[in-house]
Parts: C-alpha cells; structure tokens; sequence
C-alpha cells in the first residue's frame, strides 16, 4: 500500500505506488513512510514543539539520491521539505503529507589545507566540521552549537563566535552545488552563475538543495574563553562591563552577555542549580593569556562561578548544546547600540524570564569584520553593532504561551533601539515584513527574479520564503 498522504488529490494510488516502489529501488539512501520502523525517530526535530508527518522521508547518500528524491515528489505533486540539521524553530525541515529530502548522511567533509578551504557535504553539520578542520589547526565561521547543519546555516547569513574576526559564514562562501526544484545540478562561484552565488548569500534554501558548500578557511592557532556567572542583582554591572570590554577589545574578542538557568554542571555549585542567574561569556580567538587581560573587568564584579581557560574551538562549539526535543521559540532584533537606558530595559525584562528553563536572555556584539565584509550581499543585519537574541527553550506544553510571549515581550521592549533588520536563522515564521527586514527591502526584486528564473513554482517554500518575482 502507498504511504497515507499520498492518495488521489496528488496522482492515482497506483502511480503512487508504483512511483514509491521505484524509488525504494533506485535509492541508495533509505525510504521511509510512516508504515516503517525508524520513521517517527526520522521526523523528530530539535524543537519538539513540532510533529509533523510528512508521507515520504528520502534519506539520501548521494548527490543522485537527491536528484532522484526531488523527481519522484514532483511526479506525484508532492510538497518537498528539506532536512540538515534540522534547527529550524519554525520546523520548516519537515511537512505534512509530502516528501522530506533528508541530507544528514551526506555529510563528508574534507579538508584542503593548503588552499585553506573546506569541501562540506550538505548534510554535515557544524561539529562535523570543526572536528575536520582541528587537526590542522584551521577554522570558519560556524554557529554556537555544534549540531547546527552547515548548508542552512551558511545560505542563511552565518553569525557565531568567530564572526568579529573572520567575518559572516556567508562571507567565506567560496561555491555551492545546487540541485533545483527541476532536479538539474548547478554549480555557483564568484565566476559560474555569479547571480546566483549572490542571491545564495542570505537566500538561504529558496533555490535548490545545497547538496555541497565550498567554504574558505582561517588559521585558529588557539582559542580561550572565559564564562563567568553572577547574581541577578548584578545584571546591570555585567552588562555595561561587558559593553565597555568589547568597546576597546580587538576583534579577536567576541561572546556575550545574558541571564540563564544555573546549569548542572560540575563548575556550577549545586545551590545555584535552577535558579536565575547573570552571565558573562568572553571567546577569544588567541591564547589564553591575552584573553586573561580583557576579562579582569568582569572577574572584578563579584561572581559565583569562574572558568578561564584555552579551549579546542570545536569544544567551545559543542559547549553549550542543548537536548534535542525541548520546547523551542526565538527571535531577534539588530540594535543601534546598547546604551545604559538599553541595558536598564533589557536587565529589567529578565525578572520575567522563564525559570528554571533553557530559556536563554542574550546580547551580543557585531562589529569587526561582519562590519566590513561585502555590503551588496543581502544580509542587511551586518551592519548593526549590536543583537538582542531571545532564545525561549522549555520543556512543559503547559508553559508555551507564557514562553512565547516572554520571547515577543524582549522584542517590543527594544524597539527604541532596533535597525529594523534581522538575521532570519533566528527567527521562525514571523511573516512577509519579517522576511523582507532579514533580506534588505531593496533587495527583494533581485532575488524575487532569481526565484523565478530558479524555482518559478515555489516548490522549495519551506524556508523564510522568496516569491517568484
């Protein structure tokens, strides 16, 4: 029998059969429907709030697979999600009733250490690669969490500890394979389909599948942080020091300042464990005993829990990953600057945060060279020097709506202090308006004719989506 969901509105149930025979046949990647062992392990996402069924889950090994997994769900008229690693709070990696071109085993790295670039399978995520580039001391911009996949991570702009430094993700995208919505293979440089390659810069997933990225490398010789933790009541002192440091730091300096559930962690003491706390992440892109300067500021407040030390990257990476399958909601907001009516507002909004949770209140700073990488990209939030990232995790359903609008609450509140653009990957689906802040209003007609020249039937809308033009 065909998998339910594809019955007639989309081809005959004999087409459909007969369609999901071949490819269980012509895959050298699995086939799942909701009939088989695995598939609801398959469908879950990092943000449990989303239970989707999609009808077919193409787990593709191969750049053919994905050829041959986009093919079939258009034969059938099927709507077609795309999976990496799966971190999109809006759930956009999966659907119900259609077809799920799951990369996660396409996911290969190599290294090229000469010509300090990466070759990335579109499956791979940011452990993954770090992981590659460690051994010879080599390293990009990647996200704050390890299991991030790279493709929607890069295509989306690509901001982490690294970016002061080496610049936006985005910004060290040397190639992209694509394969489009009519199963035909691209390539995108600076040279081959140039406008292509410019629209993949903050497009994100609107015009194929990223079967493969080439992304350039940097030597990361060392790397050092220091994560210190305070009581609430010295928010306000945390925040305005860590502003100062950064005003002066080189751009080596990165981190963040925020307020968060005391973790259970062995550094943590156990009386701090659940409870509201402040914090102050300082990441530094060289050796401890220049980062040990930088921090004196923040080690002079009185604090709870101390950790200054070198660390591998790819450690620092996988530092603070959260479990899969908590409750997850996010926003942002790109701030003018973070001036001390800023902080009062934004300090003040922590009494209100949802604790004990994963629930995250962070700031943190741009500049460096995000600030000077290529202004023609569409990725508008460069050039803010400051984010505002609420980052809502929890685990009860009874505490969706409070948590959700603890999240809207920190947006409103710094409206004052807004560019009006936004990084998309920390957003779910918050409308048109949103779509157009994150992309650049004067941007939208030159990327809505790539859309069309692409993907003229929006069959890859499950993203922060670009309408044909």
């Amino acid at each position: 029998m065909p998998p339910r969901g594809m019955g007639s509105a989309m081809a005959p149930l004999s087409k459909a059969g007969a369609a999901l025979t071949a490819l269980r046949e012509d895959l050298a990647g699995g086939v799942l429907t909701p009939e088989d062992p695995g598939y609801d392990e398959a469908r879950a996402l990092y943000n449990g709030m989303i239970d989707r069924r999609p009808a077919v889950i193409a787990q593709c090994e191969s750049v053919a697979d994905v050829v041959t997994a986009v093919r079939f769900a258009r034969d059938l008229d099927l709507k077609i999600a795309v999976r990496g690693g799966g971190h999109s709070v809006a759930g956009m990696s999966l659907n119900d009733g259609g077809l799920v071109v799951d990369m996660r085993r396409m996911n290969e790295v190599t290294v090229h250490p000469a010509a300090k670039a990466a070759y990335v399978g579109g499956g791979a995520t940011m452990g993954h690669l770090d992981r590659a580039c460690e051994p010879y001391a080599l390293a990009t911009t990647g996200g704050r969490v390890s299991t991030t996949g790279v493709g929607g991570f890069v295509l989306g702009g690509g901001s982490g500890w690294l970016d002061r430094k080496f610049g936006l993700a985005v910004d060290n995208l040397l190639g992209v394979d694509l394969v489009t919505a009519d199963g035909d293979q691209v390539h995108a440089t600076a040279e081959d389909n140039p406008e292509l390659f410019w629209g993949l810069h903050g497009g994100g997933g609107n015009f194929g599948i990223a079967t493969s990225l080439t992304l350039r490398l940097h030597d990361l010789p060392a790397m050092s942080i220091a994560f210190v933790m305070y009581l609430p009541e010295h928010g306000h002192e945390v925040v305005r020091t860590y502003r100062d440091v950064i005003a002066v730091a080189p751009r080596e300096a990165s981190g963040a300042a925020m307020y968060l559930t005391g973790p259970p962690e062995e550094f943590v003491p156990p009386q701090l464990v659940g409870r509201l706390l402040a914090g102050a992440l300082l990441t530094y892109a060289g050796p401890e005993e220049e980062m040990r300067r930088l921090v004196e500021p923040l080690l002079a407040i009185p604090h709870e829990v101390e950790m200054v030390t070198a660390i591998p990257y790819a450690g620092l990476q996988s530092m603070l990953d959260d479990p899969p399958g908590m409750r997850n909601y996010w926003s942002a907001e790109y701030l003018t600057g973070v001036p001390d009516e800023f902080v009062d507002v934004f300090c003040a909004r922590a009494d209100s945060m949802p604790v004990p949770s994963g629930t995250q209140h962070v700031v943190w700073p741009q500049g460096g060279a995000i600030a000077d990488g290529p202004k023609d990209y569409p990725v508008p939030f460069r050039d803010a020097p400051w984010a505002v990232h609420p980052f809502g995790a929890w685990e009860n359903p009874a505490d969706d709506d409070r948590c959700r609008q603890w999240v809207k609450d920190v947006r409103a509140d710094v409206q004052p202090w807004s560019t009006g653009a936004v990084y998309l990957n920390f957003t779910g689906d918050e409308g048109k308006d949103r779509v157009v802040a994150g992309l650049g209003a004067e941007n939208i007609q030159r990327l809505g004719g790539l859309k069309r020249r692409y993907d003229p039937d929006n069959v890859f809308r499950f993203n922060h989506n670009i309408e044909p033009a």
